[in-house]
């Protein structure tokens, strides 16, 4: 597999490590690194010899300088400028015919945007760091594990307590919102199988998989009656 990495700060570098690790005795993925900063991009020559390439990854000459015209299997951008992301997941996209581009999320309030551009998937360290420390916080009742933007769904987590409308229910008698579905219910660290007879109980941990906005509707049956 081919992979251009855009931007060479902590994430890029770290990414082509891995990538280029031979595993279980099967070689390396093919990995080109393209960094902006002289500095940094001098200390990955040291490291990557020809497998770095200096400029700034916005300009069409340095991705076409890079490889892109093959084109790459995945194109990541990681630089720390959201918009640099985008323009390079667009350029990948549109121009090249890129079959897959995974753009960083620096501020978690630019996501919106990618979202707009259709740029998917996305990883934001902000987002994924809150989500945990929201599974820790016993206040927040519905969590968002998961978003699955090219499906328009997203997994989310809701713990039952013992005041919950659905407790002593079970599933087939619950009016959960259209195209919402129970997948897992976690009872006491165990996978319980879901149908319609499993009964819920306090302390459950359900996990749903639903349309984004439809979270308010979920609450209303599972949470609030």
């Amino acid at each position: 597999m081919y992979v251009l990495i855009a931007g060479g700060g902590k994430v890029g570098a770290n990414l082509a490590r891995t990538l280029l690790t031979t595993r279980n005795g099967h070689p390396g993925h093919e990995v080109t690194l393209i960094e902006q900063r002289r500095d940094r991009f001098e200390k990955l020559e040291r490291e990557f010899e020809h497998q770095v390439q200096h400029g700034d990854a916005t300009e069409l000459f340095v991705l076409e300088r890079a490889g892109i015209a093959r084109p790459p299997d995945i194109v990541v951008a990681a630089t720390g400028d959201d918009e640099d992301n985008m323009v390079i997941c667009q350029m990948a996209r549109e121009k090249y015919g890129v079959g897959k581009v995974i753009a960083r999320v620096n501020d978690p309030r630019n996501q919106v945007h990618f979202d707009l551009l259709g740029i998917s998937p996305t990883v934001c360290a902000t987002s994924n760091i809150m989500a945990l420390i929201e599974h820790e916080v016993p206040e927040h009742d519905l969590i968002h594990l998961l978003e699955l933007r090219k499906e328009n769904l997203e997994i989310v987590e809701v713990q039952i307590d013992k005041h919950a409308p659905c407790a002593g229910k079970v599933l087939e008698k619950l009016r959960l919102p259209e195209g919402a579905r129970v997948i897992t219910v976690l009872r006491n660290g165990q996978a319980e199988t879901v149908n319609g007879s499993l009964k819920l109980e306090p302390g459950d941990q359900v996990l749903a998989i639903l349309q984004p906005g439809k979270e308010d509707e979920l609450r209303e049956v599972l949470l609030k009656g």
